[in-house]
């Protein structure tokens, strides 16, 4: 391996530890202090009276890429500009957000898939790119892995930048404009936990289940098409 391989592999390796490292710190440390919703609500709000939608979009593309909860960035986001500024807001942001994040995986990790990889490893890549769009769009309705690190994997692998923001506008559309009709109910649901809390959760894991089923037997199927 020459030396600007070695380099970008460890920027992949310390790219991949932070991003990952920061998805578990906004759950599992002091940080997720920092995830209260009316407090950000609040502070988005403020930096809208003087910057406008822009100030929402540039927050929510760089957390984004911090490894922000996505559906948490949505929620305070339609509280905060309501529901159609609030969609369009999180809609762009995300996009930015994804498409910062898987440069970031193309430059480091493109080469090194290709390279490295091994012939096994370049063939998966390739038969996921074919079906990018639809891979893109599962793992935007069934959140699978924190939304940054979707992103970097994918600029590593040869799904294609336009596959990855069409896919994930449209696999993003329905759950945010969902969160932006019923967004009165969600909060209340989540200020007075009850039974509806429980049947959100429920249905939450019963996705995620679903979809990571469906997307191994999927891959199963492209590694061996016999």
């Amino acid at each position: 391996m020459n030396r600007s391989l070695r380099w970008r592999l460890l920027g992949l390796v310390v790219a991949l530890a932070l991003v990952v490292g920061l998805a578990i710190a906004w759950s599992a440390s002091p940080l997720r202090a920092w995830l209260d919703v009316d407090r950000a609500v609040a502070e988005l709000q403020r930096l809208g009276q003087h910057f406008g939608p822009l100030a929402a979009v540039a927050g929510f593309m760089l957390a984004s890429m911090l490894a922000v909860p996505v559906t948490f960035l949505t929620l305070v986001t339609v509280m905060a500009f309501g529901p159609w500024a609030g969609v369009g807001c999180t809609l762009a942001g995300a996009l930015l957000g994804a498409t910062g994040s898987y440069g970031l995986g193309s430059l480091l990790g493109h080469e090194l898939v290709q390279r490295l990889g091994g012939a096994r490893v370049n063939q998966v890549s390739q038969r996921l790119a074919e079906r990018g769009l639809l891979a893109v769009i599962t793992v935007r309705i069934v959140p699978l892995a924190p939304f940054a690190i979707v992103n970097m994997v994918a600029g590593a692998s040869h799904i294609r930048l336009r596959h990855m923001l069409l896919g994930t506008a449209i696999g993003m559309a329905p759950g945010t404009l969902a969160m932006a009709f019923f967004v009165d109910q969600i909060i209340a649901a989540l200020r007075q936990p009850g039974l509806l809390t429980l049947a959100i959760v429920v249905l939450t894991l019963c996705l995620i289940a679903a979809g990571a089923w469906l997307l191994r037997r999927w891959l199963r199927q492209e590694r061996d098409p016999t």
